[in-house]
């Protein structure tokens, strides 16, 4: 009543220059109509740009993969007249050995050019005239090189001195010059594409600025007209807002004690969780560096003496240990994640819902994944009865509370019966009820209620944990609008029933929010 009786004074109001309401609403749509279109057309201006600069990077590494292969070739090229030379001049055959072997490269080498520069007609008519001369200096040079292996020094001398393959060097070096000029040529293009390229993006961006500027200041002008026209209106509404004011401190000091417990719980879980999964953390550092050094212990035996290293060594030094690492490291990284979220929830109060559409079965799906290794040490599996109905949740809330049950129907299986664990859900109306259904170990009946008890914990304490995972898994279901209980004998498995609602409102946060269970 009272905030339909403050905007039915506000929508009677009539602005000081002249302008209805209705008015004003249709000039903010208008303004802001235009600020989201120069935003759109800077967008659009700094795809282009991006695409642009994308283009210019690859036309840059292009040039110089091309000058690099130009240099490549003209090496090989200088490399083979060296080693020529120093056969025909000591008789030595590791020089021509050097020498075939990058002559043989050399056709590869032009290959490349040809292929970078396929799109370049002079560049294909530089590569033509290249590889023209290095057949003509080839020749030449198997001429001198057949008359040394004769022993016919003095020919393969004279041929030397007669040969004009100086010339032919100077004609590659100038003619590799040219097509690494040319290339250089066509980057100075593609540079001053680039540049005014930018140029455009930033007279659009400024553009569009200059535009949302003048926008945001006639809005906010036209904005602070009509505020300080309403201003007598808030007055009125505000008088009242006592009784409001009242619901409100009454629903924060609900609030208040409901986080006592939550500021217990993550007292705890700071002390007494958080100081071993440092020391685990650090170990598994430490555990990594020691990996790495027995992998480069298992390498330099491989190299010295493999004889001693065992298929079994090397693969627990470069397979097992740092699976096993990571295994843990995961892990870790995991419960660190859980105390971060609790210890964060206890210093910001409780955490905001934020509802969503969930895919349940993809959710169940990737927790399963999670749970591979476990799932293979105890030999069991996991079965979905598809499809799970969707609803509308907090996302991490949901995916906790289906972890933890999940993962304590791993924890409890009976090891002497091959494991079993099934998920499945029912939509009853505005309600989803979920059951994760497994044949371990049980709960005796009367530990139904205590299992879901902060630390309390049933059965046999043959299994790591400190009972906070089902109190945490209760606390969410609530703030989520659920409830949550088990059917379970000893000896016989347990099904635990989890009830939430198909859509999570505003209405059912509000309502959950405000105490404990």
């Amino acid at each position: 009543m009272l905030l339909r009786k403050g905007r039915k004074m506000a929508q009677r109001m009539v602005l000081g220059f002249g302008v209805t309401e209705g008015r004003m609403g249709r000039f903010l749509v208008a303004a802001m109509a235009l600020g989201f279109a120069a935003l759109i057309a800077a967008g659009i201006a700094a795809a282009w740009s991006t695409a642009r600069n994308e283009a210019h990077t690859r036309d840059v590494n292009h040039t110089y993969e091309v000058e690099l292969a130009i240099d490549r070739t003209r090496i090989a090229i200088e490399q083979s007249e060296t080693t020529r030379r120093g056969f025909l001049l000591t008789g030595d055959p590791i020089y021509l050995d050097t020498y075939r072997s990058t002559m043989a490269d050399l056709p590869t080498l032009i290959a490349r050019i040809a292929t970078l520069t396929r799109d370049n007609p002079l560049q294909q008519g530089n590569l033509a005239k290249l590889r023209a001369l290095t057949d003509d200096l080839a020749r030449q040079r198997e001429r001198t090189i057949a008359a040394a292996q004769r022993g016919d020094r003095a020919a393969a001398l004279a041929l030397f001195v007669s040969e004009t393959s100086a010339p032919r060097m100077r004609a590659v070096r100038t003619l590799a010059g040219a097509m690494a000029g040319e290339e250089q040529r066509l980057l100075a293009i593609r540079n001053a594409e680039q540049r005014a390229s930018v140029r455009v993006f930033y007279t659009t961006l400024a553009i569009a600025g200059l535009l949302l500027v003048l926008v945001a200041a006639v809005t906010l002008a036209t904005v602070l007209r009509y505020t300080r026209d309403l201003a007598t209106s808030r007055d009125r509404v505000r008088d009242f807002a006592d009784t409001l004011e009242a619901q409100v401190a009454e629903r924060t000091a609900d609030l208040t004690r409901a986080n006592d417990e939550i500021q217990r719980f993550a007292y705890i879980v700071s002390h007494d969780l958080r100081s071993p999964l440092v020391n685990v953390m650090g170990f598994t550092a430490e555990l990594e560096g020691a990996a790495a050094t027995l992998c480069a212990l298992i390498d330099r035996a491989e190299a010295h003496a493999p004889e001693i290293v065992t298929e079994d060594a090397r693969l627990a030094a470069r397979e097992d240990l740092p699976e096993a690492i990571g295994f843990i490291r995961s892990s870790t990284q995991k419960m660190d994640r859980l105390i971060n979220a609790i210890l964060k929830l206890s210093r910001e109060g409780r955490r905001v819902i934020a509802p969503e559409p969930l895919d349940l079965t993809a959710m169940i799906d990737g927790i399963t994944a999670s749970l591979t290794q476990q799932l293979a040490q105890r030999g069991a599996t996991v079965t979905v009865e598809r499809p799970l109905p969707t609803i509308v949740s907090d996302r991490l809330a949901t995916e906790q509370i289906f972890s933890n049950l999940i993962e304590n129907a791993v924890k409890y299986l009976d090891p002497a019966r091959v494991g079993q664990i099934v998920v499945r859900g029912k939509r009853d109306r505005a309600r989803v009820t979920f059951e994760i259904e497994d044949n371990g170990r049980g709960i005796a009946p009367n530990d139904h209620s205590r299992v879901f008890d902060l630390f309390r914990r049933s059965g046999n304490q043959d299994q790591p944990g400190e009972g906070i995972g089902l109190a945490h898994v209760r606390t969410l279901a609530y703030r989520l609008g659920g409830v949550i209980d088990v059917a379970s004998e000893l000896g016989q498995g347990a099904t635990f029933r989890l009830t939430l609602p198909v859509a999570l409102t505003d209405a059912t946060i509000v309502a959950t929010s405000g105490k404990a269970p």
